[in-house]
C-alpha cells in the first residue's frame, strides 16, 4: 500500500471505521494527499462510519455543509442596530456569532451608535448594494425603513426585523417576520405587575427616547394597564435621555420634586438602572414608595434588585435576538424560501429578589457577562404553575 498522508491518517482515526471500511477507503486511487482524500472521507462519513461531521466554524462554509445540511456558501447576514455599542446588544452579537459558527455563515454588525435613523438607513442601503445574503433590521422608525426593506426583498434578499418592529398599529415594513420581545405586551405586563403593589397615588414611567419604537410601545402598554385597572392612580410618562448620566440627573430631579411617589417604572435599561440608584440615594422605600421596576439585566440593576431598591426587571433574552435571526435567514436560504421565517417572541421573564442570584453569580455569553463557551449546569425542579 502506498504511503498515506498523515492528515489522512489523522482524519481516518476520527471516523472509527471498521477494518473493512478502512482498507477499502485506503486502497482507493489518489488517497496519498489530504486534498484528494477529502471527498472520499466525507463520503465515508455518510456511509460506512455513521459518524458525525464536525460543525462548521463561523465565517467559512463547511466542505459538506453544517451537520447533515448540504454544502452552502458562507452566506453573509447583516444586522442593522440602532445603538451598535450598547452593552445590551453584547449577548445579541454573541448569539449571531454562535449561530454563524454552527451553520458556517458570517454576520456583520452595523447601524448607528446613537440611534440616528438616517445612519441606520444608510447602513441598510449599503448592505443591499453589497448584495448581503440576508438582513436583520431593528425597525425603530415606522416610516424610514419601508423603502429599503422593499428594495431588499425586490432584490431577493430576505429581511427580518429584530428587537423593534415599527409601531404597534403600523409595522412600517414588509419584513418577513419579527424576532424579539412583544414590546407593547411586555409594557402592559410591567404595569400589571406594579398594580399588585399599588392601589392609588402617583406612578411615573421613565423612557430614554420617547417615540423610539423599541421602547415607546412599552410605555404605552404600562399606561394602558394602569388605566384598565380603574384604580385611583395617576400615571405620568417622563422622557430621560439615551445618555445614562444625563438620564440619571433627570430621574434624580424628578424624585426630589415628587417625594410622595407610589411607584417608579422604566422601559429601558439605563432608566431602570437609574431608578435603583435614586431609590437607594433617597431611601424612598421608607418614604412610601411601593414599587420600582423596569427592564434588562445590567449589573447595577441586578444589584438594586438584590438590595431591595428595585422589585423586578424584565429579561427579554437578547442572545436569542441574535441567534434566531441567523437561523431563520439560513433556513430560508437553504430551503429556497419554503421555510418562511416565523414570528418569534423571545420572551418575558420577571427577575425578582428570589430569582436574581444566578444572574449575578453565573457568567455566560447568554447574558453577555462572559466571552467563554461553556455548559451551564443546573439541577432541581423547574418552576411552573401548579
Amino acid at each position: 500500500m502506498k504511503d498515506i498522508h498523515p492528515k489522512v491518517e489523522e482524519a481516518l482515526d476520527t471516523l472509527n471505521l471498521n477494518r473493512v471500511a478502512r482498507r477499502r477507503l485506503l486502497t482507493g486511487a489518489g488517497l496519498v494527499s489530504a486534498s484528494a482524500a477529502a471527498t472520499a472521507l466525507l463520503s465515508a462519513c455518510t456511509s460506512d462510519s455513521g459518524g458525525n461531521r464536525p460543525a462548521a466554524s463561523g465565517g467559512t462554509a463547511a466542505a459538506a455543509g453544517a451537520g447533515d445540511f448540504p454544502s452552502t456558501p458562507a452566506w453573509r447576514f447583516v444586522f442593522v442596530c440602532h445603538v451598535t455599542t450598547n452593552p445590551f446588544f453584547t449577548p445579541t452579537q454573541y448569539g449571531a456569532q454562535d449561530a454563524c459558527a454552527l451553520l458556517g455563515t458570517q454576520f456583520q454588525w452595523t447601524g448607528s451608535k446613537d440611534s440616528i435613523v438616517a445612519e441606520m438607513v444608510n447602513a441598510t442601503n449599503t448592505a443591499i448594494s453589497a448584495k448581503a445574503d440576508g438582513l436583520a433590521v431593528a425597525v425603530v422608525d415606522k416610516a424610514a425603513f419601508k423603502e429599503p426593506v422593499s428594495r431588499a426583498l425586490d432584490a431577493g434578499i430576505p429581511v427580518v426585523s429584530y428587537n423593534a418592529d415599527g409601531a404597534r398599529e403600523d409595522q412600517g415594513t414588509s419584513r418577513l417576520a419579527y424576532i424579539g420581545q412583544g414590546l407593547y405586551e411586555s409594557g402592559y405586563a410591567l404595569g400589571q405587575r406594579a398594580l399588585q403593589q399599588v392601589d392609588s397615588g402617583d406612578v411615573v414611567g421613565f423612557i430614554a427616547t420617547p417615540g423610539a419604537l423599541n421602547i415607546q410601545p412599552r410605555i404605552d402598554g404600562a399606561a394602558q394597564a394602569i388605566k384598565d385597572s380603574g384604580k385611583s392612580i395617576t400615571f405620568e410618562s417622563v422622557g430621560t435621555n439615551a445618555d445614562i448620566t444625563k438620564g440619571l440627573s433627570i430621574i434624580d430631579a424628578y424624585a426630589q420634586g415628587h417625594p410622595d411617589l407610589a411607584g417608579m417604572l422604566a422601559v429601558d435599561a439605563g432608566s431602570t438602572q437609574s431608578i435603583g440608584q435614586v431609590v437607594k440615594k433617597y431611601t424612598m422605600r421608607s418614604k412610601g414608595l411601593k414599587v420600582a421596576g423596569g427592564f434588562d439585566l445590567v449589573p447595577e440593576t441586578l444589584t438594586a434588585i438584590k438590595n431591595g431598591d428595585l422589585d423586578y426587571t424584565i429579561d427579554q433574552q437578547p442572545y436569542l435576538q441574535g441567534f434566531l435571526p441567523v437561523l431563520s435567514l439560513y433556513l430560508y436560504k437553504l430551503s429556497g424560501g419554503l421555510l418562511f421565517p416565523s414570528e418569534t417572541n423571545t420572551g418575558l421573564l420577571f427577575v425578582t429578589k428570589d430569582t436574581v442570584g444566578p444572574y449575578q453569580t453565573t457568567k455566560t455569553r447568554f447574558e453577555g457577562s462572559d466571552t467563554a463557551q461553556k455548559l451551564i449546569e443546573r439541577s432541581g425542579a423547574i418552576a411552573h404553575a401548579s
